[in-house]
């Protein structure tokens, strides 16, 4: 008599079907393609709407390079990036809502408002359990490297706007290719105008960026936290390699946002200390201005490459030579403020405050 045996326990399930590598690949294309079309489609969508923004820049007495900074500071605070905002400040040079200078610090706002983003990622990790300080202050940390290194960019790239060192620098997309996006993209454009008030024209434009930046962030190579923390961390050490870290990851996310943001749950588990992420951060504010400058490229005003180059070699000349050469005193210095901040929950609040309060101060002074 044979022993009774469960048939069923033997048998193994299929296992299931995956993805192929081609069906991958063309849905990475589709989501590209979309997020191209939707990219331009927005920017021209923008550049038609600006004057409606610029009625609201006029009763909010939006003027100056102040105003300008403060405004571009707040907005990336509502969008949650800077990079829809550093675009908008040039589809606003193209509608010649702005000057040259004033879309040069509305980017800078831009970019000083996405580092606050890190810091509410950092609170965020520390209200879901991550106790310690270090995640807040990895995000106190981007605030004030982005800052020190923004504020003599400015100075820099202000002086190289006013005096025309680059206005002899430039790139324009070739005639063909921007008759077809003319023939591709206007008819659109002109049905909004036409239907709608330049103030919804321009909030169109605004959310149509925003999908198209979702869109191709689907199609962008994903930098996880683990591969970092195996195959890179050998880079930690080095504050070059951490600078060249900072600008490849943020080149490769596209957002310095996102890039800066990975620190939060890497200082969560202990694998990065405050002293080696500064030049990173460096890095990443430099490559950051890449999606800005191809932008630049769609707009009907040739400024406006200028204005995102000048502002991405001020950034860089400022990054640089304090890398190569005040590095070790300006470390300190970083490491001090940041432990004096995060030490106290009193100064943390004051902290938070100014950072609310100064692009207020700054839009309507």
């Amino acid at each position: 008599m044979r022993p009774h045996t469960d048939s069923s326990a033997s048998v193994v399930p299929p296992p299931a079907p995956a993805i192929s590598g081609w069906r991958v690949r063309t849905a990475q294309i589709l989501w590209a393609a979309a997020g191209l079309f939707l990219f331009i489609l927005a920017i021209r969508t923008l550049t038609r709407g600006a004057a409606g923004l610029a009625v609201i820049m006029r009763s909010l007495s939006v003027e100056g390079f102040s105003g300008f900074l403060g405004f571009g500071w707040l907005m990336a605070y509502v969008s949650l990036s800077g990079s829809p905002v550093a675009a908008v400040s040039l589809t606003l040079l193209g509608g010649d809502t702005v000057a040259p200078l004033e879309a040069f610090a509305m980017i800078n706002g831009s970019r000083l408002g996405a580092s606050f983003i890190v810091l509410v990622t950092g609170f965020v990790f520390y209200l879901r359990g991550w106790r310690g300080r270090g995640v807040v202050s990895m995000g106190i940390l981007a605030m004030l490297t982005t800052a020190t290194t923004y504020l003599p960019a400015m100075a820099v790239g202000s002086a190289a706007l006013q005096r025309g060192w680059l206005d002899r620098v430039r790139f324009d997309i070739p005639v063909r290719l921007s008759s077809i996006t003319e023939v591709a993209f206007d008819p659109i454009v002109r049905g909004l105008t036409g239907r709608l008030p330049a103030l919804a024209v321009f909030a169109v434009g605004f959310a149509v960026l925003l999908l198209a930046f979702r869109f191709l962030d689907r199609t962008l190579p994903r930098v996880e936290t683990r591969e970092l923390e195996g195959r890179w961390a050998r880079w930690l050490a080095s504050p070059t390699m951490m600078f060249a870290l900072g600008m490849l990851v943020t080149t490769l996310t596209m957002s310095v946002s996102v890039s800066l943001s990975i620190l939060v749950p890497l200082a969560a588990r202990g694998m990065v200390r405050r002293q080696p992420v500064i030049p990173y951060i460096m890095g990443a504010n430099i490559t950051t201005f890449i999606d800005t400058l191809v932008a630049s490229l769609l707009v009907p005003n040739p400024a406006a490459f200028t204005v995102v180059l000048t502002e991405m070699l001020s950034v860089a000349l400022v990054s640089v030579v304090v890398l190569f050469m005040f590095y070790d005193p300006y470390r300190r210095l970083l490491l001090w403020l940041n432990k004096t901040i995060a030490g106290s929950r009193p100064r943390f609040a004051v902290f938070v405050v100014l950072l609310a309060v100064v692009p207020l101060y700054l839009l309507l002074r």
